[in-house]
């Protein structure tokens, strides 16, 4: 029998702008490529190149000081042209000019499945691999120095335009089976895949479990909720499935390639599909021209609605663990008579305060990222417990964080969740509060307290 798990709260948003099944033109060469720590929560950078250095793809460029053996490496060959840092001498990125061809650093990892877990675990550390994973609690970069309980991976994507990971996996089934067989190395206890219905049937040696139901269905909270639960003084490891590509292919040849196939999507985009990026490199320069249609003001975000992060200066370099470009208006330039008051049958609301709710299901709505409303105190309505899966009070235990009751946050589930988890919480809010924000403080809070 296979494991099935049925969602019923959450919300399936229909946008326009799902990416069509085709490949489009592979992203431009960027002038350099950099490594930026705060992508990854939790890292205290140590740098060991200077300008001028020449490096491999594959070499390292910088170190956790809390675990040195857990690198962080160039996505390029050639030379780093720059160490930046911001106040009190914070690394902000490492760059390097690339070569016209790459040159990789080589691993010897044929045979992976015959090696012990330390073998295993040292060459996705040296390699930079071990970057992708995360651990909960805390929702950090995972601690190599802890063996997880259990490994859970998703390839289920349910947020909104998200890529279809079947079209990522075409001809590549043997990447992910060979990464999911190192994961299986990694820890004595079990290896959970969420995936869609009927999908990855082949799996061997790993949980196969079917999660099926609106979003946040996909998110690998549900997943760890719904079949082996969190308790405390546990740690898990989480992934994606689309990073497991990169370390099957790792895996397979032996070189650091984290170049990924992502999806284009969003109303306002050019054209919708999937190409293929090599993260690293700025936005503006290696997808010059295949963004926004440029007919209004546009929001380009790097991942989904949800969760994702808004491209702009402080954010313009393509992340690592990248797998959708969104595009939508921006929305400021737009002034409305009687706002709300008018029957809206193009806009969407979960309240059913317009009357595009006797629209067909099939709709699909073009959203721009205005908030629409001000921020007030949180209504004790029921309204996040609708969309919200998990067998926790949202509500409650969002009050704990901000009052950073630490009996109370670890009673009401602190330690199973992320900032993600309360994604459609925030989506479907009426008081506006930055509920992922909150969350994400609350963790960062806890974890220095306990540790």
């Amino acid at each position: 029998m296979p494991n099935i798990i049925t969602i019923k709260k959450g919300l399936t948003l229909n946008l326009k702008g799902k990416a069509e099944e085709r490949q489009l033109p592979a992203a431009a060469l960027g002038s350099s490529y950099a490594v930026v720590p705060d992508d990854y929560i939790g890292l205290i950078p140590k740098v060991i190149v200077h300008p001028g250095d020449r490096v491999l793809a594959g070499d390292t460029l910088m170190y956790h000081k809390a675990s040195p053996e857990l690198r962080l490496t160039s996505p390029v060959s050639g030379e780093v042209i720059a160490v930046n840092r911001g106040a009190k001498r914070k690394v902000l990125s490492v760059e390097v000019r690339p070569d016209a061809t790459t040159e990789y650093k080589t691993f010897a990892t044929q045979g992976v499945e015959k090696m012990q877990r330390a073998e295993v675990l040292a060459l996705l550390l040296e390699s930079g691999m071990f970057s992708f994973f995360k651990q909960r609690p805390y929702d950090r970069l995972a601690s190599p120095t802890t063996e997880p309980r259990d490994i859970f991976v998703t390839a289920n994507f349910t947020a909104p335009l998200a890529p279809k990971f079947e079209y990522l996996v075409r001809g590549r089934e043997d990447e992910l089976q060979l990464a999911l067989t190192a994961l299986t190395k990694l820890t004595s206890g079990k290896v959970y895949i969420g995936v869609g219905a009927g999908q990855l049937t082949g799996l061997a040696g790993v949980e196969r479990v079917e999660v099926r139901g609106p979003h946040p269905a996909g998110l690998v909270g549900v997943l760890i909720n719904h079949t082996a639960p969190i308790n405390k003084e546990e740690t898990v490891w989480t992934l994606k499935a689309s990073d497991l590509l990169v370390i099957g292919r790792f895996l397979k040849t032996g070189k650091v390639d984290f170049s990924r196939t992502i999806a284009l999507t969003g109303s306002e985009a050019k054209e919708t599909g999937y190409l293929e990026v090599l993260p690293g490199a700025r936005f503006n320069e290696v997808l010059a021209g295949r963004l926004g249609k440029g007919e209004r003001h546009e929001r380009i975000i790097e991942g989904d609605v949800f969760t994702g992060i808004k491209v702009d200066e402080e954010h313009d370099r393509i992340g690592y663990g990248i797998d959708q470009i969104t595009i939508i208006p921006e929305g400021d330039e737009v002034h409305e008579v009687f706002g709300w008051a008018l029957p809206r049958l193009n806009e969407y609301s979960r309240s059913r305060s317009y009357f595009s709710w006797l629209m067909p299901k099939s709709k699909e709505y073009v959203l721009d990222a205005r908030i629409k409303g001000g921020r007030r105190a949180m209504i004790m309505s029921g309204e996040y417990d609708r969309v919200f899966p998990m067998d926790i009070y949202p509500e409650f235990l969002l009050k704990s964080i901000i009052a950073f009751n630490i009996n109370d946050m670890e009673a009401r589930g602190i330690y199973e969740v992320a900032p993600e988890d309360f994604s459609v919480c925030e989506f479907v809010d009426t008081s506006k509060i930055p509920l992922q924000q909150i969350v994400r403080q609350g963790l960062d809070e806890l974890y220095k307290e306990m540790n």
